[in-house]
């Protein structure tokens, strides 16, 4: 049977049989996902093998975000954030979309590039000259660092060389492309950049200075769109408003910095639970935001002929399933089951597809409600756990200083005193 992403009540359960509604919606084993258990994640042993100078490990929440229909399929999305609203936001988002299909994407395939910096070069526009012509050699060496990837399918398949103008005189930049496949890539590409540099050198007369892969993965751009329903959105005024909303942050980097913000907060959380790369895809993110010369919004919504609103995401996602974090963080393993996901374009899809829902359900937000009174009841449990309040206690609390408007600590202290007092009759 396939995958129901619709778990209608999923937050009025605890934390334990949310995980077995989840293993059961996603059609698991239970051993499957074992590893999200509290005391069965990433261990202090496993962690010391992974980075240096292990003395502990740090928890961030694991929500699931329902409702997503994909390419027409179904996924329930592990997203790790300590933020509120972010998990709760995105599955609503998906809910609207839902009736029309959900989301839909594109992909321009699994291409990272490194960089070969030539310096010192007397004749920069010659010696660019000179590189492409021995394009084949350069190619034949790189590939012959990771015969494995070849093999797959992938490996280095283009150079293009630039001469760049820089303050400390014309250098001459080789990109060396590579079929990652289902990798991040960036071992397979730093490899091989560091392997054909001296033989560059040595064709160019000259040094070689830096050779690592570019984080500006424009040759690996994922592409979302998905139709929200103008009713559920609440009404032809909404739709109107975040069409208004999505042009300021096109026009005005200022609002674009927060725009994109909300797309990360969905992108970051789904890149993190799944063991990838948040700061690689953080920085090809923002770069793609700045392409023009103008920082702009990832994003654009618009009305369609129906009324609804129609929204469209493009960006760099250097994510994989194989190598790094993604298969020696047990947990990440174990969400990378629940996403059943298959390859790097499918893991690329979800990634983008939470984006544009994030982004869509913060500016429905700002244009219907203003930001606070959706984000700020969640956050009210947040305050209420840091002012003290027990488990039993937090919705008590939350729902008492979020009726009253105090939606601080000292408020919640209060509040909790209160509630007390009460209980022991002082």
């Amino acid at each position: 049977m396939p995958v129901n992403s619709r778990i209608a009540g999923l937050r009025d359960h605890s934390p334990a049989e949310r995980l077995q509604l989840v293993t059961d919606a996603a059609r698991l084993h239970p051993d499957d996902l074992a590893a999200l258990q509290p005391d069965a994640g990433l261990s202090l042993a496993q962690a010391d093998h992974m980075i240096e100078n292990v003395i502990s490990t740090i928890a961030i929440p694991v929500g699931v975000a329902t409702n997503f229909t994909i390419d027409g399929a179904d996924r329930l999305i592990p997203m790790a954030t300590e933020e509120p609203s972010v998990v709760a936001a995105a599955s609503n988002a998906a809910r609207i979309a839902r009736g029309h299909g959900g989301f839909t994407t594109s992909y321009t395939g699994d291409v990272m590039m490194a960089q070969i910096q030539v310096l010192d070069a007397d004749d920069p526009h010659a010696t660019r000259f000179t590189l492409l012509e021995a394009k084949s050699e350069l190619l034949a060496l790189a590939n012959a660092q990771d015969p494995m990837l070849v093999s797959l399918g992938g490996g280095a398949f283009d150079v293009t060389v630039r001469a760049v103008p820089t303050r400390a005189g014309v250098q001459v930049i080789l990109h060396l492309h590579v079929d990652v496949r289902d990798a991040m890539g960036a071992n397979a590409v730093n490899t091989m950049a560091e392997a054909i540099a001296p033989r560059i050198a040595e064709i160019a007369g000259t040094r070689t200075l830096l050779r690592i892969l570019t984080n500006k993965a424009d040759q690996r751009l994922t592409r979302a769109r998905g139709v929200f329903d103008a009713e559920l959105l609440g009404g032809a005024q909404v739709v109107d408003d975040i069409v208004a909303a999505s042009a300021f942050a096109e026009a005005d980097p200022y609002r674009a910095a927060t725009h994109n913000k909300g797309i990360m907060n969905g992108i970051t959380a789904v890149v993190l639970a799944t063991g990838n790369d948040t700061r690689a895809v953080e920085s090809g993110c923002h770069s793609h935001a700045a392409r023009t010369g103008n920082y702009r919004a990832l994003s654009q919504f618009e009305k369609n002929d129906d009324g609804d609103l129609v929204g469209t995401l493009e960006v760099p996602l250097a994510v994989g399933l194989v190598g790094g974090a993604t298969r020696a963080h047990p947990t990440a393993q174990a969400a990378v089951k629940l996403l059943g996901v298959q390859t790097a374009q499918e893991l690329a899809a979800v990634i983008a597809s939470v984006g544009l829902a994030q982004n869509l359900a913060a500016c429905r937000a700002l244009a219907a409600e203003g930001i606070q009174r959706g984000h700020m009841t969640l956050h009210a449990r947040t305050i209420a756990a840091s002012a003290g309040a027990t488990v039993d206690e937090i919705s008590t609390v939350a729902e008492r200083i979020v009726a009253e408007h105090r939606i601080r600590v000292e408020d919640a202290r209060e509040v909790l005193a209160e509630l007390r007092g009460r209980a022991t009759g002082a």
